[in-house]
């Protein structure tokens, strides 16, 4: 599955950070018409998460795997196909119905196996997932060079390739065990205590929320930054995947170290303190840089990029633990189904904030991380409680450095 990740990133980064120059330049739509086609796929792609994992409690895992590769790459050739904007949103949205319902997926794939050993797990994943965006964002760059329609489209059918051939070496993937938690001896009375399902747990539902916010991350890297390069003066625009590339370096080269402080339930709730002050740092760096002239720009710019990539993968080693520690393993498809709703609304949410960011100019993007690093310190203390009582968490665990 490392491989199949591997391979799946190289296509989505030959793609990704270069999507909003191809529909801007290539497409011919205007900024509020890429905005809305971002915030609207995204939206509908918010069913993804919680549908990839009711079918996972219920069917092999594998198998729905396949079938939402081949749909993702069904939607990237036919974005080739058009340029009109209706159709376009069409195929943005399955393809993000695709994407998000397979990356719940690939999670939970990654805890059945890994078991205790998650978040490990989870980080050695990240940083094979990220060498591989590294590999595509270069190849974007290097094409980008050429500055020429036919680049950029064989930039999107690199990207629906490599879902044909993630699909196939899927098939050859061994079915991840299921996982049932609940013990003999005294599961009466934690029975009693957990909630129907996720839909009625107001605490985990609520920990979402906040996930959603945190999230933002993402749509920082593929909307917020191309935005700003592409509306600032004299800023190349190859610097937009140069800078999905360092973002990719720093997560493949720092993940698994970073993962260690969050090996447990704890800790992994400790680095949300930390995790606010990057966020911080990265809405106000993004400020400063609408504020100079070129190379002031340019360096903010990749000061924002590092800060908001070290803010990646703090919340990516918070997220694995808190969002299974908070969950029963029982219903864990349905939890992490639900979880990824953040994911998937902060793609429709995203877009819309950031543009709305770069409109206001400095001020705008200053409130964006300060929102941001609040809203960490209100996850910190919406666990805790959970946390305290913990009948649905799982034990404590420490993350094996063998």
């Amino acid at each position: 599955m490392l491989l199949v990740t591997f391979l799946d990133r190289i296509g989505s980064g030959l793609w990704a950070s270069v999507s909003v120059l191809y529909f801007t330049y290539v497409s011919g739509l205007s900024f509020a018409q890429v905005g809305t086609l971002a915030a609207v796929s995204g939206a509908i792609g918010i069913a993804g998460a919680p549908l990839g994992g009711r079918l996972a409690d219920r069917l092999p895992l594998t198998r729905v795997l396949i079938a939402l590769q081949v749909l993702r790459a069904l939607a990237s050739f036919a974005l080739l196909t058009t340029d009109h904007y209706l159709p376009l949103l069409v195929f943005s949205a399955a393809g993000s119905l695709g994407d998000r319902a397979s990356s719940v997926l690939t999670r939970l794939y990654a805890t059945r196996i890994a078991g205790a050993d998650r978040v490990r797990y989870q980080a050695v994943n990240r940083t094979s997932s990220n060498a591989g965006w590294a590999l595509g964002g270069l190849a974007a760059a290097a094409a980008l060079t050429l500055g020429t329609t036919t680049a950029y489209r064989w930039l999107l059918a690199g990207d629906g390739l490599s879902f044909v051939l993630v699909a196939l070496l899927t098939l050859t993937c061994a079915e991840p065990p299921s996982i049932t938690r609940i013990a003999a001896t005294s599961d009466d009375a934690l029975r009693k205590r957990a909630p129907a399902g996720p839909w009625r747990d107001r605490t985990y539902l609520a920990y979402v929320a906040t996930e959603t916010v945190l999230f933002l991350d993402d749509t920082v890297f593929k909307i917020g930054l191309p935005l700003a390069i592409a509306h600032s003066q004299g800023v190349p625009h190859g610097l937009a995947p140069l800078l999905l590339v360092l973002n990719n370096v720093m997560v493949v080269a720092l993940q698994v170290p970073l993962a260690r402080h969050g090996a447990s339930t704890a800790a992994a709730r400790n680095l949300l303190l930390p995790l606010s002050a990057a966020f911080a740092l990265g809405g106000v760096t993004l400020a400063l840089a609408a504020t100079g002239g070129t190379l002031r720009a340019v360096c903010l710019l990749t000061a924002s990029a590092v800060a908001f990539t070290l803010a990646e993968m703090l919340h990516a080693t918070v997220s694995w633990e808190l969002s299974v520690a908070l969950a029963p393993e029982t219903a864990l498809g349905a939890y992490l189904g639900v979880h990824g709703l953040a994911q998937s609304a902060q793609r429709s949410i995203g877009p819309l904030a950031v543009t709305a960011a770069l409109a206001a100019g400095p001020v705008g993007w200053a409130l964006f991380g300060t929102t941001i690093a609040l809203t960490c310190g209100i996850q910190h203390r919406l666990v805790r409680d959970r946390l305290r009582r913990n009948p649905l968490s799982v034990p404590p665990i420490t993350v094996s450095e063998h």
